[in-house]
């Protein structure tokens, strides 16, 4: 190997740099080694802050006690305590010997426990006493502060007081007259039924869908009932003639959704083509498509403001919609699981919506997280209803059917529906649930072939159902 030489004449070997940098590591080891174990001398003014800090911390209020405190009360001088003191029992009275003491005097629970003999002319309530320090601070004699979190109103409990049987298959979707006059329900056998609310009559069957009939709805302003089922189709009956009127083609798979807009006449409907379509009531026309969903649309509803339509999807999604223009305005991504239900509040500018994950409540219009409710059902919710009272009805795939406070998220009631004989454990399903117009009667659509309606138990007060409530200790702020 060649030798080279250096500035000073020398010849220098040349090195790998493996080698190099094993030389350089031994000469910072031998440089930092020595000192390595070895901690910088204390400050003296550091630990006086210190020291100081936490004497004013703990012992603020008795520091600046009479140095004669301990002759004052041997004397028994009688003098008026200017000090605070907590409440104590008559034995902490008693140990005082009958005089008042400038002390802060702790409540009997805190105490120490006192040895048998007490050597006379100690006082062994005081807060500075020796070795003390440890078991009282000002903590014991803070204010513990309410918690912010809303108190739930109370609300009397639901209870189940009519079957109707009717249907050949499940019950997948329901609508109210606007007169509050009856409701309709669609089934899985194809046909839509409409039954009188106040006594639970069959009064109509409408038949003409070729699949299961998942969604429906009653026009306000026109004698018009719209149902969307599994066959793609989109149906206007009208229910002065009872008959189809016109249909609105355009949807490329399952329509699991509709609603009506509260002041124009446009229908919206969403399904499994992770579309949702604008249709024009009276032409038929398809007025636009909401895309932008990757996955089904099952739950949608609309405002009479912006945003006018609010769709949630099995994408996990919940997207406002600009119906002018036709795009999205925002999108909320704050549920991992399939968005199946959304409630909108009737008085209120919020709504609430259901996945498997939890129940969320969104304001409106600008779709700000408010809270989550307080409980989780755990259970795929399929359906969820919200009345002027506040009251809140989510229910599940397994057949629990769960009431919330809106204000608070508090879960003060849980029910389990009951099949009817002949029916398997498994059908104890609901797929749909809605309030009358009062939202004093609750219609519960289900698996086992059956509607189930509800009411509140007038008998109940709450003195006999009171309110379990714990505030949250953390609040999820997502």
């Amino acid at each position: 190997m060649a030798m080279v030489a250096a500035a000073g004449g020398e010849p220098v070997e040349p090195q790998s740099l493996k080698k190099l940098s094993l030389k350089s590591l031994k000469r910072s080891l031998d440089l930092f080694a020595p000192t390595h174990s070895l901690l910088f001398p204390p400050d003296a003014e550091s630990k006086r802050i210190r020291v100081s800090c936490k004497v004013n911390a703990e012992y603020n209020a008795v520091k600046d006690l009479p140095t004669d405190q301990g002759r004052v009360q041997r004397k028994g001088a009688a003098a008026p305590s200017t000090a605070l003191a907590l409440p104590g029992t008559q034995d902490t009275k008693d140990a005082r010997g009958g005089g008042t003491s400038n002390a802060i005097i702790p409540a009997p629970l805190m105490l120490p426990k006192a040895p048998d003999s007490v050597v006379p002319g100690k006082n062994t309530t005081v807060l500075s006493i020796p070795g003390s320090s440890d078991r009282f601070s000002t903590s014991a004699l803070m204010e513990r502060l309410p918690s912010r979190w809303p108190k739930p109103a109370w609300h009397a409990p639901w209870k189940n007081y009519r079957v109707i049987s009717g249907h050949l298959g499940w019950v997948r979707s329901i609508a109210f007259d606007p007169g509050n006059e009856w409701f309709c329900t669609g089934s899985a056998d194809r046909t839509i039924k409409i039954w009188d609310l106040a006594s639970g009559t069959l009064k109509l069957t409408l038949t003409g869908h070729i699949e299961q009939v998942r969604g429906l709805a009653v026009s306000q302003r026109h004698t018009y009932l719209f149902s969307a089922g599994d066959d793609k189709q989109v149906k206007c009956w009208d229910l002065e003639q009872n008959k189809v009127i016109r249909s609105y083609h355009g949807h490329l798979s399952g329509v699991y959704c509709l609603a009506l807009h509260p002041t124009i006449d446009v229908l919206l409907t969403g399904g499994r083509d992770s579309v949702c379509r604008v249709w024009d009531i009276r032409t038929k026309a398809h007025v636009s498509a909401l895309t932008g969903h990757d996955n089904t649309v099952c739950s949608v509803f609309a405002r009479p403001t912006d945003p006018q339509v609010v769709t949630g999807s099995h994408d996990t999604t919940i997207k406002f919609w600009d119906l002018v223009a036709g795009k999205t305005m925002c999108t909320l991504t704050h549920h991992k699981k399939s968005v199946r239900a959304m409630a909108l509040h009737p008085k209120e500018k919020s709504f609430a919506s259901a996945s498997a994950d939890n129940i969320k409540k969104f304001s409106l219009p600008k779709g700000e997280f408010l809270h989550n409710m307080l409980s989780q059902q755990k259970t795929i919710l399929n359906a969820m209803a919200v009345n002027e009272d506040g009251v809140l009805a989510t229910a599940g795939d397994n057949g629990s059917m769960w009431f919330w406070d809106w204000k608070s998220g508090h879960n003060f009631q849980q029910e389990q529906t009951i099949v009817q004989p002949g029916s398997l454990e498994s059908e104890a399903c609901i797929y749909a649930l809605s309030y009358d117009n009062s939202g004093s009667r609750l219609v519960t659509c289900e698996a086992d072939k059956t509607i189930k309606m509800w009411k509140e138990d007038f008998t109940a007060t709450p003195e006999t159902h009171p309110i379990n409530f714990k505030p949250p200790k953390d609040i999820r702020r997502y």
